[in-house]
């Protein structure tokens, strides 16, 4: 036994215990992706093309496109990625409130980044969203599984 820092090896989580840790399993994280993959791609193109060919501001073609995004990803994450209503331990409606919630904060700093960070780092709206929406995205699925659909692994 060493009494100095753990090694790098010792000390990197193989993805396999991450998703143990969280409670998930490889065929739902495939899932999510697949999931994850639809609603994004119906997110992105639809405020672009709000924004972009409809001239609309990107600040209204987002949550335009959001509303739409969100119920479909709902829809996909209660009916496809976490289907084992069995081990559901939250009412629908519960699910659907703490859903709503994480929403609108994935929202608020879709909107936030999209207004501020292009004047900051002098790159276009439409990078900054897609960045965003990237970022935003891979912390959800760990928070609709342990908060949403699924209870915190004991």
């Amino acid at each position: 036994m060493s009494d100095g820092p753990p090694s790098s090896a010792q000390s990197a989580r193989p993805p396999r215990d991450l998703l143990r840790a969280i409670g998930g399993s490889s065929p739902q994280l495939v899932r999510y992706a697949i999931a994850g993959a639809i609603v994004g791609l119906t997110y992105v193109a639809l405020t672009l093309a709000l924004s972009g060919p409809a001239g609309w501001p990107i600040q209204l073609a987002i949550p335009v496109a959001y509303a739409l995004a969100v119920a479909l990803h709902f829809a996909l994450q209660r009916l496809f990625v976490f289907r084992d209503r069995e081990a559901f331990v939250l009412a629908t409606h519960r699910q659907v409130g703490r859903y709503l919630v994480l929403c609108l904060v994935q929202y608020a700093l879709t909107a936030a980044s999209t207004a501020v960070l292009p004047g900051l780092l002098g790159l276009p709206e439409s990078v900054v969203y897609v960045g965003t929406v990237a970022v935003v995205s891979a912390g959800a699925f760990v928070v609709l599984r342990t908060s949403v659909f699924h209870a915190p692994p004991a």
